[in-house]
């Protein structure tokens, strides 16, 4: 149990950045409610689709809808992907043809990209000839100089950006870094596609990334952008162009997005949106409240407890694996789903070392509800996120056992 005297004080502390984070959320909302309003959304657009889905309103509609908030030409908006990774493969392999490059300029991606990018005899990237270089960040920026001489050496189609830190030791990019990136790759003669790794950064600022020239951004549904509503899906928003690419790769090139029903309906996917700047307000105050809490308690933490954060993500380093197990296993046990289960470290697919996960959420991994995981290796780092009420991490907070 932490002192409930140190979670109000750190709470007062961080009263003027939870001012500006509330003002970044009134700022969202209002554009998301006037999108709302400008798409003429209605009852009717709830209804779901059988077969084909020709003609689906619904659908149809949300997908401009997200084009609009995102300031985009194009959207795809789909219970049919099913994760962030499916959302990010699918644009990969929607733009990318045998012998082109891609270069990523913010180090490393995320575990469950490894095999979609570098597999062997899998469908991966390689197999088809796609190369795909890799320019690390330094000190939690871009390095421009290595960028530049990454693209006269490679000539690459697409520049690929990671804007969550994934499982390293690094801050989310904000969208000043991207739109600083976007410039400097077309002063200095890239121009093909600009793709985004959006996961966990959607509603964190008044801008998004595809408003500074990112031509591509995909994410999941059941993080930032589905308002912990969204019962699944994924979506890619960007160039028509390249969205257009894309649905040829989610069904075929002979119908691309003008198939694709969804007998169940689309209420959860337009009142998630909705929802998603306050609930994204929730989980950055929560964040912000863990990160602080912990820093007094002498944990290493990033964001810094007075730094404002680009995505819903808080680091803890505990340097022990039992603090570390512990942790998690806190999270679970205050967790509304599930609470009774004892959450242990496991081979889950698609990672490299064993993870512990504490997932107890109404819709199944959504990490924008309180959630928390780490891959179980030195030096014990755990990665919180979610939170889809400010109470609900105070009280998680409180009954942490370290």
């Amino acid at each position: 149990m932490i002192d409930n005297k140190l979670i109000e004080r750190c709470e007062t502390e961080l009263f003027d950045e939870f001012k500006i984070l509330e003002d970044i959320a009134l700022f969202n909302q209002e554009k998301v409610l006037n999108a709302f309003k400008n798409n003429k959304i209605a009852l009717r657009h709830f209804s779901g689709s059988s077969g084909y889905g020709y003609g689906d309103e619904g659908r149809d509609t949300l997908n401009k809808l997200f084009a609009d908030i995102f300031k985009a030409e194009a959207a795809i908006c789909s219970p049919s992907i099913v994760s962030g990774t499916h959302a990010l493969s699918l644009c990969l392999y929607g733009i990318l043809r045998p012998n082109d490059v891609v270069l990523s300029i913010s180090g490393g991606v995320y575990d469950t990209l490894n095999d979609v990018i570098y597999g062997e005899n899998n469908g991966s990237l390689k197999d088809f000839g796609i190369k795909f270089g890799c320019v690390d960040l330094k000190e939690g920026n871009f390095d421009f100089d290595a960028i530049k001489i990454k693209l006269a050496e490679l000539n690459p189609k697409m520049v690929y950006i990671q804007r969550s830190r994934g499982y390293e030791w690094r801050n989310a990019l904000s969208v000043s870094q991207i739109e600083s990136a976007v410039k400097f790759l077309r002063d200095n003669g890239f121009d093909g596609c600009i793709m985004l790794d959006n996961c966990y950064g959607e509603f964190t600022e008044k801008k998004e990334a595809t408003e500074v020239g990112v031509n591509l951004a995909a994410g999941s549904l059941i993080k930032n952008a589905g308002g912990g509503i969204a019962p699944t899906g994924g979506y890619v928003v960007g160039d028509k162009k390249y969205v257009d690419m894309v649905a040829n790769r989610l069904t075929a090139p002979s119908i691309g997005g003008e198939v694709g029903s969804y007998v169940l309906g689309y209420q959860y996917f337009y009142q998630g949106l909705f929802l998603a700047p306050h609930t994204v307000l929730q989980a950055l105050k929560g964040a912000m409240l863990f990160s602080k809490v912990l820093f007094e308690l002498g944990y290493k933490v990033s964001p810094s407890p007075h730094e404002l954060p680009s995505d819903i993500i808080t680091m803890i380093e505990f340097g022990d694996k039992e603090k570390l197990i512990s942790f998690i296993q806190s999270i679970q046990e205050n967790s509304p789903i599930d609470s009774f289960v004892k959450v242990l470290p496991w081979a889950m697919p698609g990672y490299e070392d064993e993870v512990i996960m504490a997932a107890g959420c109404f819709v199944q991994g959504a990490s924008i509800e309180l959630s928390a995981d780490a891959p179980v290796k030195p030096p014990y780092i755990g990665y919180l996120q979610g939170g889809i009420t400010y109470e609900h991490c105070k009280i998680a907070l409180k009954n942490l056992k370290l």
